[in-house]
């Protein structure tokens, strides 16, 4: 094995994590596998024997990348930070892919993602590879050339969001399922009680239309105006295939054969109080639902 093939050897045994760590700096799978290829190709032209801690610098110069991505993305934006919902990753109910394990550990759900979105682009950075990945705050200082005092507040804040976001699920697998299963029975029957009493009372519902839609992103809050919601779309022939998404239960919407959304549900003290819907015609077109029989 030639040195270059030792690198690359080195290189993929940390593959896992600077795809994590990007996916929850870009929410996008494609772009966390850009900024993949781009640590690699940083690795190959720079002095690989030179570097005492390898795992430590690929994740920095990920973070980098990921960093530079997100303020570019920005730019390209009419409104910075504007709502969002990220690529979801979509399981069989059955359960996760294993590739997908390392991708959504600490409980990366989709309204997470959703959070995420909404800080700017060096908070971001400095929550997920502090408060994910436990990278000290001088090394994150270096990264958004800032203080390591500022860098705590950076993440301070974003920690901050993420907290008042009711982000983080419960953790019963089984009984979230037993929730949006009761959900999905009482939406396709269109009995707004039985709505009522499994939504929290400031339920919040996010939805993603794409950009040429004629509103791109719509969200509702309250428990009354959420069921409204589920029952108007019960009366238009959607099929609910049950899956996991980033984890969690959620579904896949079919109508006439066609990819119609991907919802997520987050679920707390045994209620729903988020639901993030995909339903971007160009996005869903792209996203991988091999595992699933749905087309």
């Amino acid at each position: 094995m030639d040195e270059r093939d030792l690198l690359a050897e080195r290189f993929e045994a940390h593959r896992p994590r600077m795809r994590a760590v990007a996916y929850r700096m870009l929410g996008s799978l494609s772009e966390a596998d850009d900024a993949v290829q781009e640590a690699w190709l940083r690795l190959s032209r720079s002095d690989a024997d030179a570097v005492d801690n390898l795992g430590a610098w690929l994740t920095t110069v990920v973070a980098r990348i990921s960093l530079n991505m997100l303020r570019s993305r920005d730019v390209r934006r009419e409104q910075p930070f504007a709502a969002h919902i990220p690529e979801p990753i979509v399981d069989s109910a059955d359960g996760t892919d294993p590739e997908h394990e390392a991708l959504l550990a600490d409980s990366v759900g989709l309204a997470l993602l959703v959070v995420l979105e909404t800080l700017s682009p060096a908070e971001r950075l400095a929550f997920v590879l502090h408060d994910m990945f436990g990278v000290p705050f001088d090394e994150i200082a270096a990264i958004v050339d800032r203080s390591p005092d500022a860098a705590r507040q950076l993440a301070s804040r974003a920690r901050r969001r993420v907290r008042a976001g009711n982000a983080e699920p419960d953790a019963d697998l089984e009984a979230q399922r037993e929730v949006v299963e009761a959900f999905v029975a009482a939406s396709r029957e269109g009995d707004f009680r039985r709505l009522l009493a499994v939504l929290d009372p400031d339920v919040v519902l996010r939805a993603d239309f794409g950009p040429d839609a004629p509103i791109p992103f719509r969200e509702v809050r309250g428990a009354e105006e959420v069921a409204s919601q589920a029952e108007m779309y019960s009366r238009i022939g959607l099929e609910l295939h049950p899956v996991l998404v980033n984890g969690t239960p959620g579904f896949v919407a079919m109508r006439d054969g066609e990819r119609f959304s991907v919802g997520g549900f987050t679920i707390r003290a045994g209620r729903i109080v988020a639901m993030d819907i995909l339903a971007d015609p160009d996005r869903l077109s792209r996203l991988d639902l091999t595992a699933l029989d749905t087309r």
